[in-house]
């Protein structure tokens, strides 16, 4: 559970942002498309006014996207609850400040990158053999096909480890969150060239590393 201390309320019965983000989920929480859900722009002007559920709200949606990006940057679950707990509490503390010039997602996407960049230059993160899931193509579910799939995930993982932390986040962003190559750019404070230039690198090494694979 993503946790975040409340500033100061301009409404003392207003409930705490900790019992918000308890509370039953709403039912717009359902379906992206359903006619209840409630837009991430509204629901983030109420909350920098000072709504702790519209923020709760927001942390739902969003928190396991975040904490699937701290994952897969920082390879250990804990650090990356902590690097998200951390963004969603920067995030709070900065929606009066939140100017809508991109979506709450990407905003989140961006903080959350540089918290897990910032962790990373404090020691050197290492990723678990779980850190990527997803079965290859055609190996099933035999004894010889989990032990490739182990294998194959253990090389790619190592690969991705090895990236530098820009251009994982890049790849991670592209390839496994589905964002477009403006929105890395926002994400990340630099330009779609840079970003085209990282991928490319980042391709290049994985496709290195995981040659004997193909």
């Amino acid at each position: 559970m993503i946790k975040c201390a409340r500033p100061s309320s301009p409404e003392p019965a207003e409930p705490s942002l900790r019992e918000a983000l308890t509370a039953p989920q709403h039912r717009d929480e359902t379906a992206a498309n359903s006619p209840l859900r409630v837009p991430d722009d509204l629901l983030a002007v109420r909350a920098g006014e000072g709504d702790a559920e519209a923020f709760a709200l927001l942390v739902r949606r969003h928190s396991p996207s975040m904490l699937a990006l701290a994952f897969r940057m920082l390879g250990n679950a804990q650090d990356a609850e902590d690097a998200v707990q951390d963004a969603f509490v920067s995030a709070w503390q900065r929606l009066p400040e939140f100017r809508h010039t991109a979506a709450f997602r990407t905003w989140m996407y961006r903080i959350t990158v540089n918290r897990c960049l910032n962790a990373r230059r404090h020691r050197r993160a290492t990723l678990p053999l779980n850190a990527v899931t997803e079965p290859a193509a055609g190996m099933g579910s035999s004894p010889s096909g989990v032990a490739e799939q182990d294998a194959l995930t253990v090389a790619l993982t190592t690969a991705l480890a090895a990236l530098d932390p820009e251009q994982r986040a890049c790849w991670i962003l592209r390839e496994l969150h589905g964002l477009a190559y403006e929105e890395i750019a926002h994400v990340t404070s630099t330009s779609e060239q840079t970003v085209r230039g990282r991928l490319y690198r980042a391709r290049r090494s994985l496709k290195e590393a995981l040659k004997s694979w193909r």
